[in-house]
């Protein structure tokens, strides 16, 4: 119980970082100075090495681990917990695209209005709802 726990923990964690960061890109879209503009790169980055990517990485290590573990030899039957190992893997694909995004707006390369984003921070909602689901109801 203690290594669900601790997935649970860093999970939240990883979510947390998902959920503020593309909602800092909005603000930082929308910021006309310089001094806003910089503050905003600061964030950003501490916020996606310090905290989400982490948050991501043990998340991943701690799922595989009890993966391995407790259901391994069951995996091939549970069709719920291969639509859960999908939706992970694309929320990977969020991750990473969120660094990219990150980078752009380092290098003062923005290419996408407040708008955009206020739509791009929407998608996680979608991921945690379903792999929430997934995992706690297991209907599959």
């Amino acid at each position: 119980m203690w290594l669900k726990a601790w997935h649970i923990i860093t999970m939240v964690t990883w979510f947390a970082g998902l959920f503020y960061l593309p909602r800092l890109y909005v603000y930082h879209a929308m910021s006309e100075d310089e001094t806003s503009r910089e503050r905003f790169k600061v964030m950003e980055r501490k916020l996606y090495y310090g905290i989400t990517t982490p948050g991501g990485v043990a998340t991943v290590v701690l799922g595989l681990w009890m993966l391995y573990d407790y259901a391994w030899t069951a995996y091939s039957s549970m069709l719920w917990l291969h639509i859960k190992l999908a939706l992970i893997a694309l929320l990977c694909v969020y991750h990473w695209y969120c660094g990219r995004l990150l980078k752009d707006f380092a290098a003062d390369r923005n290419r996408h209005g407040h708008v955009w984003y206020r739509w791009f921070n929407e998608i996680p909602v979608v991921f945690l709802i379903a792999i929430v689901l997934l995992a706690s109801l297991k209907p599959f």
